[in-house]
């Protein structure tokens, strides 16, 4: 969603790099230059103003650090501006002393709500917690079956007394949702409410009635990411007319420029807590400024990759595959590598968690043309094969290869590039897992053919033959280089070459800890 804003905010930085030091005119030149791009990423013009005021008055100021280049310290000081508009810090859901905790969400039709409150149940769920879905959206066309639908894939249970398509009391539905609640423990209650087409007094009237019937702990804004403008002025309105408590941004996946996205926060003083980026009811966590900020500006996002694969993977499986790797748990096999493909795979889209890679901003041409059926493709290839095949590649011959290529719809010569690849990235893992460095990196130890490498890289270093010492054909120069052998093997070996004039010194000689006197050699 924000590609234009990181495009437009890395060609800036561009333009600063290999300058000394940041004059008068390259500080008007890169504001412009950043007032440019927030504008275009349809960031609303108050929040662009303040923005560049606040980049242009500490650029100036004394936080120019002597370790920062002008650049870096330009991308510094918009990182902090670029956090602070987004809300500062995380915001977390607070939960109510006496359970069950209520939360209510609003905004407008279309936003997403119905599929955000299944997102938010699952979440929850696996945060420990039992919430229960009320629908009380009764005006839109099939609201009830969807929450329903979603609710049953989250494995949530769905409160819907009434079939909803305009029938039945959107009030009375919640205030019975919460009863129901505490009568079967659930802790947490999410009440789905109906939307508009825009802000009008009908739907203010009812989200504030059913606020006022189950006294929410949380009341949370659903609010479209791609709308542009029309979010801040829409989110004004709620706050004005109902009220909320925090902001939940979805369709963070699309392709709009959603600079309103980075408006709300700033705006109406109430924080981004979640955002969906997704179709997935998995596609959905909290919402963190400072992630969202290293991503603007191609930084990465390496903390929320870490959790995704913290709970993709299997620790068990991990464990044994590393072992595998050393060369302690047997060999590293095509079932080892497909189990750690489809692992990754249940992160989600591999374009997506390759953008959370610092850089990976000049390469979002080919992630976005990354096609993941190739994915699918290798895993039809591997489990073309028998046991033994994949057990041990090395068995797969040329007539092999075909029968697999065959069984797999895909040409013969997929089938040796899967092979040799695979090999190729057994050799380098391996060395990795074992301490080895990264293949073909010059200076890394345990190499093949480096220093101090040997056979297979864990031999010693053989000793080098070097030339004998050239001895002058001076005679009184080559007598001046005898004696200076002689002074140097009279010296006792010392690393400097100084002469060691007194008696040797002794362990007692120092102020060691009794500890050492079992390492000191016995008199």
């Amino acid at each position: 969603m924000f590609a234009t804003l990181s495009d437009r905010l890395a060609d800036t930085f561009k333009n600063l790099r290999g300058k000394g030091r940041l004059s008068e005119a390259d500080i008007d030149a890169t504001a412009r230059e950043i007032r440019i791009a927030l504008l275009e990423a349809d960031v609303a013009l108050p929040v662009v103003k303040q923005f560049v005021a606040a980049v242009k008055e500490r650029a100036r100021g004394e936080e120019v650090s002597g370790a920062l280049n002008p650049a870096q310290q330009i991308i510094k000081i918009v990182n902090d501006e670029l956090v602070t508009i987004l809300g500062g810090e995380t915001r977390r859901l607070r939960f109510a002393k006496t359970p069950p905790t209520v939360i209510m969400l609003a905004g407008l039709q279309g936003a997403g709500k119905t599929t955000l409150a299944a997102k938010l149940a699952l979440w929850l769920k696996e945060q420990g917690n039992s919430p229960l879905l009320i629908a009380a959206d009764l005006q839109r066309p099939n609201a009830v079956y969807q929450l329903q639908v979603n609710g049953e894939r989250a494995g949530v249970k769905v409160f819907a007394p009434e079939p909803g398509n305009g029938v039945g009391d959107p009030v009375a539905v919640a205030r019975a949702g919460v009863d129901e609640a505490r009568r079967t423990l659930h802790d947490v209650v999410i009440v789905d409410t109906a939307g508009r087409l825009g802000v009008d007094e009908e739907l203010m009237r009812q989200a504030a009635n059913i606020r006022d019937a189950v006294q929410p702990d949380e009341v949370l804004f659903v609010v479209d990411a791609m709308i542009g403008q029309d979010a801040v002025n829409t989110a004004q309105a709620f706050l004005d007319g109902v009220g909320y408590d925090g902001v939940v941004l979805t369709k963070l996946d699309g392709d709009a420029r959603g600079g309103a996205a980075l408006s709300i926060a700033s705006v109406t003083g109430k924080p981004v807590m979640f955002a969906s980026a997704g179709e997935k009811l998995t596609d959905f966590d909290l919402f963190h400024p400072d992630r969202m900020a290293s991503r603007i500006l191609d930084m990465g996002d390496m903390l929320t990759l870490i959790e995704q694969a913290e709970k993709t993977f299997d620790q068990e499986q991990a464990a044994k595959a590393a072992a595998k790797l050393t060369g302690k748990g047997g060999d590293f096999t095509l079932d080892d590598f497909l189990e750690q493909m489809q692992a990754i795979r249940k992160m989600g889209s591999l374009s997506k968690i390759m953008g959370m890679l610092p850089g990976m901003g000049q390469f979002r041409e080919q992630l976005e043309n990354f096609d993941e059926r190739e994915i699918d493709r290798i895993q039809a290839i591997i489990q073309s094969m028998t046991p033994a095949e994949r057990d041990n590649p090395k068995l797969i011959d040329g007539s092999r290869r075909m029968r697999i290529s065959k069984g797999s719809g895909v040409q013969v010569s997929d089938v040796n590039q899967l092979v040799d690849r695979f090999f190729e990235a057994r050799k380098m893992m391996m060395s990795m897992a074992k301490g080895g460095g990264m293949p073909g990196m010059p200076g890394m130890p345990g190499m093949p053919g480096m220093p101090g490498a040997g056979k297979r890289g864990k031999g010693k270093q053989a000793p080098k033959k070097g030339k004998a010492k050239r001895v002058s054909g001076n005679p009184a120069k080559r007598a001046q280089q005898e004696k200076a052998a002689a002074q140097k093997s009279s010296d006792g070996g010392n690393p400097f070459g100084l002469p060691q004039d007194g008696p040797e010194a002794s362990p007692e000689d120092f102020e060691l800890p009794k500890e050492f006197s079992k390492y000191l050699p016995k008199q």
